[in-house]
């Protein structure tokens, strides 16, 4: 019996570090459907006129893209570098705080 309650207490412990890491990340806000490729300066117009249209927000960090849970939390730095605060799960960022890179 312990040894059962011991190893579903282990396997709760996993499954709760897995389902989200917080930290911070640095990278770029922009839209999906410009990416990895358009995670620099001078591409904030266009990322705007892309997320007006529908597409996604994201957060670019090196050569990955993360979506962000609630996008008008960092509404005001699309296309700007930044460093966010908060939790991920999976491919999705939980913005906490977002600051200026």
């Amino acid at each position: 019996m312990k040894k059962f309650l011991f190893s579903g207490f282990l396997t709760l412990i996993v499954l709760a570090s897995q389902a989200s890491d917080k930290g911070t990340w640095t990278g770029y806000i922009t839209d999906e459907q410009c990416g990895v490729k358009s995670a620099k300066e001078g591409h904030e117009e266009c990322a705007k006129k892309c997320i007006a249209s529908g597409k996604t927000t994201v957060l670019v960090v090196g050569d990955k893209m993360y979506k962000i849970s609630d996008p008008k939390k960092v509404e005001a730095f699309i296309g700007q570098k930044v460093s966010i605060k908060g939790k991920m799960n999976g491919d999705v960022v939980y913005v906490k705080k977002v600051t200026k890179a």
